[in-house]
């Protein structure tokens, strides 16, 4: 039986399914999935083992936290935010976002429309209809950077975002699942080479739940799961730079280009 792996929208599970094909006789298959039925595929058989995004429902799974990826702002090439490296969540107050506020906390609490109850929800939307509206100039979206790439166009553009929470990429398969596969595969993703034991190091991934422990080589644009004790995957974090590094120059907002 041909072993299947989903993956949510922005991971690229590209390599780990040539390694395995390079160590494995036994067929793979991976599939794209909404990311509001990640768990659905696993718990109606409908795959193996998933790409998910942070945090799930651990109910009946085990999960392996990866890596987290940089929130970005998508935005029109015309957008002033084009101009800078990277802008701070409360500059972002008064646009519109084309997305549901609890998506993005951050934002939520610092807009004015949505404390004194004036703003007007976008209508439901695929990600790639947003970014076509984004393109409009109508509005913007915050997404991992994964994402703002996989929907790119040339007349968008995106940006890191400070003062908003990383989102993070995790591995999940059943609880209970015996499965030989299942172990193989979660090697290819921690990176262990075909000579290494299987079993070595990785005492289970579900008890991971601070997200220690070893992590999977990040897709690019994205950074280790952290391995010290405790750590969060909500926790928020810069794009990379120094904190305060978003000083404004010359009344602008964020950092210039």
């Amino acid at each position: 039986m041909t072993f299947r792996i989903a993956f949510v929208p922005g991971v690229t599970p590209g390599k780990w399914l040539r390694t395995w094909q390079e160590r494995s006789p036994e067929p793979i298959e991976a599939t794209m999935v909404d990311e509001g039925d990640q768990l659905a595929v696993l718990r109606d058989n409908r795959a193996d083992m998933c790409f998910v995004r942070l945090p799930v429902d651990r109910d009946g799974l085990h999960v392996i936290p990866l890596y987290h990826e940089v929130p970005v702002v998508v935005v029109s090439k015309e957008h002033p935010v084009a101009a800078y490296d990277e802008i701070p969540v409360a500059e972002l107050a008064d646009e519109y976002l084309l997305q549901d506020p609890d998506e993005v906390p951050e934002w939520r609490d610092v807009s004015p429309a949505v404390r004194d109850g004036s703003r007007v929800d976008a209508p439901p939307m695929t990600m790639k209809q947003a970014v076509e509206t984004v393109a409009a100039g109508t509005g913007i979206v915050i997404v991992p950077m994964s994402v703002a790439r996989l929907h790119h166009r040339k007349d968008v553009t995106y940006r890191p975002v400070t003062g908003v929470a990383e989102s993070q990429v995790g591995l999940a398969w059943p609880a209970g699942t015996d499965d030989e596969r299942v172990e193989q595969f979660i090697g290819i993703v921690r990176g262990r080479t075909a000579r290494s034991s299987r079993g070595q190091g990785d005492e289970h991934d579900n008890e991971d739940r601070s997200g220690t422990g070893k992590s999977a080589p990040p897709p690019a644009g994205t950074r280790k799961q952290p391995r010290s004790s405790g750590a969060k995957g909500s926790t928020p974090r810069s794009s990379g730079r120094r904190q305060g590094s978003h000083t404004k120059r010359s009344g602008g907002r964020g950092r210039r280009r």
